[in-house]
């Protein structure tokens, strides 16, 4: 499929490809959709609140896919643009699966001028491993000594 960047304007950058566009442009991002899918429809954000999503996208670097004018995937990656990313929040909705819409993302993520030269890049996933290693250049974690969390507060 051909595939066309643009930067649309300051910040903002565009990869069209057939029907489908995937934009890092804020104000088209549909919060309705994403609180809907992450607190409805995904195993991983059920049940999150509304502002809790409000406030993830605002401090995030968000990849809207869109059909038309409406949103039907997104990637939200945590960010300080220097040496550390962290994927997450990563869908597309039922309707527009089996397009390659997934695989197209992760490239379009990992290949983002603003997200070279990181030091880490992380990300969990259940049941996607196949994806972000082919797509995305993700490897399994197999050595997780080095790596802590801190609980949520009263877990």
């Amino acid at each position: 499929m051909n595939e066309h960047l643009a930067l649309v304007s300051e910040g903002v950058l565009e990869w069209q490809r057939g029907e489908y566009r995937i934009s890092t442009d804020r104000a088209r991002l549909d919060l309705e959709v994403i609180y809907d899918y992450l607190s409805h429809e995904s195993y991983w954000a059920g049940g999150r609140a509304r502002d809790v999503v409000e406030r993830s996208v605002e401090n995030s670097l968000c990849l809207g896919v869109y059909h038309g004018q409406t949103l039907v995937g997104l990637a939200r990656v945590v960010t300080d643009y220097a040496t550390f990313a962290w994927l997450c929040d990563v869908f597309v909705r039922e309707a527009h699966r089996g397009k390659g819409l997934g695989k197209w993302l992760i490239e379009t993520v990992v290949s983002h001028p603003g997200l070279q030269g990181l030091k880490l890049f992380i990300l969990a996933t259940r049941d996607a491993h196949g994806l972000y290693e082919r797509y995305g250049g993700f490897e399994r974690v197999t050595q997780a000594q080095n790596l802590m969390r801190r609980p949520p507060a009263g877990a």
